[in-house]
């Protein structure tokens, strides 16, 4: 009847009290719990003071220190939420936060990242006191390590206010209710004259002066220990010795402490310390501002602490985005970060941010995006990619700037694993078709068929025997060199998914077709696929027990890659697999090429070796790589300088982000775009849906040779020869050289030269004299 007299008052308290957290009870009259919010389960922090083991004076504190809490709103003070009083316990619920010790005990190392961090700390501290002095008029008269708490983000909050008194409350120094906080006291505590110089900040710029010895020693034992500086950096050395000055006004206000500190070479001067101001100042920043700073910070995020990149450099990223109109700007730190976080945080934070930025129609962001989809695409779902993320990205493919249309092909390398039945095998080739046949620009072309042979894995095996051999074969017909010396390389790369029946067929008869070949390249690219190809062959004829093997790829649904690299095709999968085709020089302005020996240039097109370097049998044993032979032919050049530039990073990009911001290029593919022949067999398999989508009716006229078709629009020569010299993946230097220099004669030669010259005129003179005299007579 009288049990609920007796029930626990505590369960009003909407906060669960959890563990005790470790902390210094001689320095405070709380003890420091974990907490948890009874409805949402948030984390919060837990003060509790035990009012039967205390004094009614520390009650009293006790009670002072939540009046106080209530009324300060900073950011740099510890968050008020809730406050609970029993007969047994007085509860206080803050953010959450860990006492300040126990923080640093964690920090980073690292030299630059801890220097920054502790930097940030002060700073913070500094700044709530300025607050507290000059805009509340408030003494916090209790500054020390044991009253600063930290929480999430790395940000320090300051707290225990139990002695915290107006400036109208008594001028003198405050009697700490706790014997072991009496050594932060300053020395006017004692001398009755300095007294008289008090100011309204000098009892906290000495307990500021405490906390800075502190962070960069130990627990402070006794006042005499603040003398020794030998830890305390340079940079803050000056304003320290000041901050423990004996005489009280000489101690400076905070304000003027953060004034100084923030001027060039200041201890509040760093990486840091401006880009977390500029994030809180972020919606007073201009555009222009804006994006100067979010393309600074992807470098600087690498020297911050994990904790203030992920909870707080992170959510005003988030913020900037969706209301600070950030645009693209915040793309790349923005996935930078999202690396710290685990995959449901990513899938609640992240990806949102991803799908509403494809349904932009700004281009800067639109390539950002497709640049940076190998940082994010393996957190999508593929659900999200088809329904959300595909349509959008489609429109790239019809884009009149070359630079999107380039990147978007690129993008479907990372998407296929990904993309469904129809959007891979139905749209994305559909596409490809019409780039293929029908691009202006050269490099396109060559990287559509790039692309196709890295997802064949992925096709339909039914979609796949279709369509591989007659790209590849319409690629292999392209006026541009690097095109048709893709079409080869993919040929052989995807070798697994062909029927032998088709080799002898089609393949071969293609590729023969080609062995006239103008470029000298692209005639031993071929000649290399032939005798590969022949091998096959001789090894089915003899052993007819071979076919199943050979064709074990080309009805599976995830046929193995590595298969093929392991046979005499293996040169060709580290060509094709590897890095796009550069095709920058398409369409930059045209300018002559330096031939030199750190130039850049792709594996798959390089010169290859003699053909007696060729092994045609299928003994992985007898494989050799394509960057092996690429060595070979290079004798002045050295390993490790090829390795640098075929790994360079921009490889493929047409243009920088700069001129695709600015607009500079923009070019229509329905004025300029190629009439490729498309009659070569991609088109007669009752491939309706491909071409589709084409707007013009291409020419059925067919090449008489496969360097200079005669339906090609802007057949001019120069075009194709400006195209080839300004291509860094170009393999004949001596036809650079001759295509952007003129030929140098030698000094021998000249002398040789200006010798039959002369004896040419004396033998004219002499033949004139004769006439002279014949004419007389």
């Amino acid at each position: 009847m009288w049990s609920f007299f007796s029930r626990d008052p505590s369960k009003d308290f909407p906060y669960d009290v959890g563990e005790l957290i470790a902390s210094s009870p001689e320095e405070t009259i709380w003890s420091l719990h974990k907490g948890k919010k009874k409805n949402s389960g948030d984390e919060v922090s837990i003060f509790v003071f035990d009012i039967r083991s205390n004094s009614d004076s520390k009650l009293e504190v006790a009670k002072n220190t939540i009046r106080r809490l209530k009324t300060l709103r900073h950011p740099s003070i510890l968050t008020y939420l809730d406050s609970h009083e029993t007969d047994k316990a007085l509860f206080l619920a803050t953010e959450y936060v860990e006492p300040l010790s126990t923080h640093l005990a964690n920090v980073s190392s690292d030299p630059r990242e801890r220097d920054l961090y502790l930097s940030w700390g002060i700073f913070q501290i500094t700044r709530a006191l300025s607050f507290l002095n000059n805009d509340g008029n408030l003494r916090h008269n209790n500054v020390c390590a044991s009253s600063v708490f930290v929480n999430q983000a790395g940000e320090w909050k300051l707290g225990s206010v139990e002695h915290m008194a107006g400036l109208n409350e008594g001028d003198g120094v405050p009697i700490k209710i706790l014997p072991a906080l009496e050594k932060y006291s300053p020395p006017e505590k004692a001398d009755t004259i300095k007294q008289r110089q008090i100011t309204k900040c000098s009892t906290d710029m000495w307990g500021l002066g405490c906390l800075i010895w502190e962070v960069y020693n130990a627990s402070l034992s006794q006042p005499s220990a603040l003398r020794s500086t030998h830890k305390i950096p340079k940079s803050l050395s000056s304003v320290y010795a000041e901050l423990i000055a004996p005489s009280p006004n000489s101690r400076p206000n905070p304000a003027d402490v953060i004034t100084r500190c923030r001027k060039n070479d200041g201890f509040f001067k760093n990486d840091l310390v401006d880009s977390l101001l500029f994030l809180e100042e972020i919606q007073i920043k201009d555009k222009n501002e804006k994006n100067r700073f979010f393309s600074s910070l992807t470098m600087l995020l690498d020297h911050f602490p994990d904790n203030v990149c992920r909870f707080k450099i992170l959510p005003h990223l988030i913020n900037a985005f969706e209301y600070g109109e950030a645009g693209a700007a915040v793309l790349t730190p923005l996935l930078k970060l999202g690396n710290l976080l685990d995959e449901s945080e990513y899938q609640k934070k992240i990806v949102p941010c991803v799908v509403k930025l494809f349904s932009c129609n700004d281009r800067a962001t639109r390539s950002k995006l497709l640049q940076q989809m190998e940082h994010y695409i393996g957190h999508l779902q593929s659900a999200t990619i088809n329904d959300q993320i595909f349509p959008q990205i489609a429109n790239g493919f019809l884009d009149t700037n070359p630079m999107i249309r380039e990147q978007t092909i690129k993008s479907v390398l990372h998407l296929s694993p990904k993309l469904n039945y129809n959007n891979l095998n139905v749209e994305i080739l559909r596409h490809f078709a019409r780039l293929q046949s029908k691009d202006d620009q050269g490099g396109i072309r060559t990287n559509t068929t790039v692309c196709m042979g890295k997802i064949a894995q992925f096709l339909h095996p039914q979609i796949r025997q279709k369509v591989l051999i007659s790209a590849f074969i319409r690629a292999m017909k392209d006026p541009f060199p690097p095109a048709r010396t893709a079409g080869i390389l993919a040929l052989a790369a995807t070798q697994q998914y062909f029927l032998m029946s088709e080799v002898a067929s089609r393949i071969l008869p293609a590729l023969c077709q080609l062995t006239v070949d103008p470029d000298k390249s692209v005639r031993d690219h071929i000649f290399r696929t032939i005798k590969g190809f022949l091998g096959k062959l001789e090894k089915l004829s003899e052993d007819p027990t071979l076919r199943e093997s050979m064709e074990a790829d080309v009805h599976a649904s995830t046929p193995c890659l590595s298969n093929a690299a392991a046979t005499w095709a293996g040169w060709a999968v580290t060509a094709v697999t590897a890095k796009f085709y550069r095709s920058q020089s398409d369409i930059a302005k045209p300018t002559t090429p330096r031939i030199s020996k750190g130039i850049h240039k792709p594996c798959s097109l390089e010169q290859p070796p003699s053909s007696s370097s060729i092994s045609t049998t299928t003994t992985s044993s007898e494989v050799t790589s394509l960057a092996s032979f690429e060595q070979e032919d290079k004798p002045n050049d050295s390993a490790s300088d090829y390795e640098e530039n075929w790994e360079a990073d921009n490889w493929g990009d047409i243009q920088t982000d700069d001129k695709l911001q600015n607009g500079s290029i923009n070019v229509s593919t329905e004025n300029t775009e190629s009439k490729i022949n498309p009659t070569d067999g991609w088109d007669d398999d009752d491939w309706s849906p491909i071409e589709s989508m084409s707007s013009k009716p291409v020419s059925q006229t067919t090449f008489s040779n496969p360097q200079r078709p005669q339906n090609i629009v802007k057949e001019d020569t120069s075009e194709w020869d400006q195209a080839l010299r300004n291509s860094i993946i170009s393999e004949n230097k001596e036809i650079q050289v001759e295509k952007t220099e003129e030929p140098k004669i030698s000094r021998e030669d000249r002398k040789i030269i200006r010798q039959k010259e002369l004896e040419q005129k004396k033998t004219n003179k002499r033949g004139g004299i004769t006439k002279l005299a014949a004419k007389k007579l």
